[in-house]
């Protein structure tokens, strides 16, 4: 073999080796994202879903190291104590059962036996001994019978050609021609919507009282409920949400089995929108087909202000809004890095605990601005957040050329480069909020009831389950017992002559100071 031919099987043989490396380092970084896949899918099945920092970790260089590793001059560090104390808190039994019914059962001895033993003479009361126990009355079931009584003149029907006929005034049934009363109706949704019971349990549970009540017939009460008595409430709580200027929006799936022109496996979706602090709760369910981007946009049409959203992209249709990014996701993607690396956690110097520190800086500022006013909140945050921003976008764009854009930090990395003008809004005005973590909490029990009640049935059905949930998540909101509220509402509106007047809900609405005290949690 010549030298040339040498020379070329070994410039051969080079670009191979190079090709089998490029090879190798995509197969390895691969490998690297699947066991962050895995590692991560174990963590959600089997880990804690907190995403709580301990304060004491992932403390970086570049912020505070010499204030929170000195001792202070003069101070030497205190001795460990090991030992544990419990502090017995005193009147704490008697500030729970303050609110509570008392009934007081008194036991003394017959006249007879009031007889000294020793000599005879007569006893007197010297002292009470008294235990308090917590007695629970369970449900009953019981008929009420509405019996009006109709009046005549006896004059008239023996001397007069017509006879007067008066009738006794009675309520309206809140379902004419069925058996349900404004109590049997708001106990059947409250047990759905406020303790997740789905109606097959209810029907059991109803059995064990002692009467029979299908969960055909309680599905259609909570139906005829929404639609009749419901769906005006909700209408009069849009209006009063689009007057707002700060609002919260988001949206999670739902499963409707006959749904036209759909698979019953297919995805449905509830939208959801709320008020922002410092102004009067109000938490409304949008039921709808798809996730589109439309949706938003007809249901927040004619308000213009701030949108807390997260980083869904259908959300740039709404017209007229400012986004307001959520620094939950973006901090949540971080932690959901280091969740799959195990070799960095604890270690301050990862990419993953850097990000994770600097979302957690943010939170810290948060949390002294909690009581303060909205202008003193944003002075605050250009005199303390500003500086964390622009250290963390600095950070970011250095980042971005040194982490694979696949893997899990680049990832968290990209989202908040993109979300970037959404993420930094929240500058612009006091009354804004750091995260969107507002609408997730209001969106929490609807996720939790449909765990147990998994789908509903028609698309009417879903419809009249949304009208619920807000009309009850804003009860809630509003400091209301949501059984007595809706037995309220159920008692006083088949009473008004038209709902759809105007002012005709004003005295009936969560946040109405003329709501009787019953209604009150």
């Amino acid at each position: 073999m010549t030298l040339e031919e040498l020379q070329q099987h070994n410039a051969k043989l080079e670009q191979q080796n190079h090709q089998q490396e490029r090879e190798l380092a995509e197969l390895s970084a691969k490998l690297k994202w699947y066991e962050e896949q895995f590692r991560l899918t174990q963590h959600k099945r089997f880990g804690a879903s907190s995403e709580k920092t301990n304060p004491d970790q992932l403390e970086l260089n570049l912020f505070n190291e010499a204030e929170v590793l000195a001792t202070p001059k003069g101070h030497e560090p205190e001795m460990e104590k090991i030992t544990y104390e419990r502090r017995k808190l005193t009147g704490k039994r008697e500030a729970d059962l303050s609110d509570l019914p008392v009934e007081t059962v008194t036991y003394q001895l017959e006249e007879g036996e009031q007889v000294c033993a020793c000599c005879g003479g007569p006893l007197h009361e010297m002292s009470t001994e008294t235990r308090s126990e917590i007695a629970v009355v369970p449900p009953q079931v019981k008929v009420v019978r509405h019996v009006r009584k109709v009046y005549a003149c006896r004059h008239c029907e023996r001397h007069e050609l017509q006879t007067p006929i008066v009738t006794a005034p009675m309520p309206k049934p809140v379902y004419p021609g069925r058996l349900a009363s404004p109590s049997a109706m708001a106990y059947v949704m409250c047990q759905k919507y406020v303790d997740g019971l789905p109606l097959y349990r209810q029907e059991q549970q109803f059995a064990r009282l002692g009467y029979t009540l299908s969960r055909q017939t309680m599905a259609n009460w909570m139906v005829q409920g929404a639609e009749q008595r419901m769906l005006p409430v909700v209408e009069e709580m849009k209006r009063h949400l689009r007057k707002q200027d700060v609002l919260h929006a988001d949206e999670t799936t739902l499963q409707v089995l006959r749904e036209p022109g759909k698979s019953a496996e297919s995805t449905s979706y509830l939208w959801l929108y709320r008020t922002g602090r410092d102004t009067t709760p109000v938490v409304i369910y949008d039921y709808q087909r798809t996730r589109g981007g439309e949706h938003p946009r007809d249901f927040l049409g004619g308000f213009r202000g701030y949108l807390h959203v997260d980083g869904y992209a259908g959300y740039h249709k709404v017209n007229g809004v400012t986004l307001v990014g959520c620094w939950a996701h973006a901090r949540r993607k971080y932690a959901e890095a280091l969740k799959a690396a195990p070799e960095a956690k604890g270690n301050p110097e990862t990419v993953g605990a850097q990000g994770l520190a600097y979302c957690n800086q943010l939170y810290d500022i948060e949390r002294e601005l909690k009581d303060s006013t909205p202008e003193e909140r944003q002075k605050a945050r250009e005199e303390q957040s500003r500086p964390v921003l622009e250290a963390y976008h600095a950070w970011l764009r250095q980042q971005k050329a040194r982490t694979m854009p696949k893997s899990l930090i680049g990832q968290a990395i990209a989202y908040s480069l993109n979300q970037w003008d959404k993420l930094t809004a929240f500058l612009t005005d006091g009354r804004l909020e750091i995260d969107n973590n507002r609408s997730e909490r209001s969106i929490k029990p609807f996720v939790i009831g449909r765990k147990n009640w998994l789908f509903a049935n028609t698309p009417r059905g879903a419809k009249a389950s949304a009208a619920i949930y807000s009309v009850i998540e804003t009860a809630k909101e509003n400091g209301l017992h949501p059984f007595r509220y809706l037995m309220y509402l159920f008692e006083q509106l088949p009473q008004l002559p038209d709902l759809r007047e105007p002012n005709a809900l004003e005295l009936f609405m969560p946040w109405s100071s003329s709501l009787p005290d019953t209604c009150r949690s």
